[in-house]
């Protein structure tokens, strides 16, 4: 009995070993996969990417009600602009330093004791991901599909702020780990403004 498992085990990994390189050319995908991994890589990438969306999410969740999809929303909208701009060949000044600064002000956002209004939250969460969809564009890699790529990095982004929501709502009952979160992410952001200026 053990043999002849043993003997079918053997011919399974060795067919599939065999088999193996020509499923891997069955989906080759060519740019437009490449677009889309490249697009939904971008965001778990980047560390201010990263903590940006994971912001946005937690700060949509503190404010509670409509702020859960308006202010997620507010920021893939404008940050799909952003990228728009990017794509022309249309970089906003001061890029980079308005990355950081988005982390400086998501993580003060998240640190407050009592979440901003929802109009002002909306609103700022908008401006911000004007320069994050704008760094998106500007760096869609020249063998990628453009809309692939955004669809991946759209993706990646929504994806980032359900876990942001989904770790405030987890941690509502210790508020001080939240704003503990907040003043790290600002101090991400110092840093990176540090690095740009």
């Amino acid at each position: 009995m053990n043999r002849t498992f043993s003997l079918f085990g053997g011919l399974s990994l060795t067919a599939t070993a065999v088999l193996a390189p020509s499923l891997a050319f069955a989906h080759s995908g060519g740019l437009h996969v490449h677009g889309f991994l490249s697009g939904v890589e971008h965001p778990l990438a980047d560390i201010d990417h990263l903590l940006a969306m994971m912001a946005v999410g937690t700060i949509a969740a503190r404010t509670g009600g409509r702020a859960i999809v308006v202010v997620p929303s507010c920021f893939v909208a404008a940050m799909i602009a952003g990228a728009l701009l990017g794509i022309a060949g249309i970089g906003l000044p001061s890029l980079e330093s308005g990355i950081a600064l988005s982390l400086v002000v998501f993580g003060a956002m998240m640190a407050l004791a009592r979440p901003l209004p929802l109009a002002v939250a909306a609103l700022l969460t908008a401006l911000f991901g004007l320069f994050h969809g704008n760094a998106h564009g500007l760096e869609i890699p020249e063998t990628a599909s453009g809309i692939a790529y955004a669809i991946g990095f759209v993706v990646a982004t929504s994806a980032l702020h359900a876990t942001g929501a989904l770790a405030a709502l987890t941690l509502r009952r210790w508020p001080r780990a939240i704003r503990t979160a907040g003043v790290g992410t600002s101090l991400v952001g110092v840093a990176l403004a540090a690095q740009v200026i």
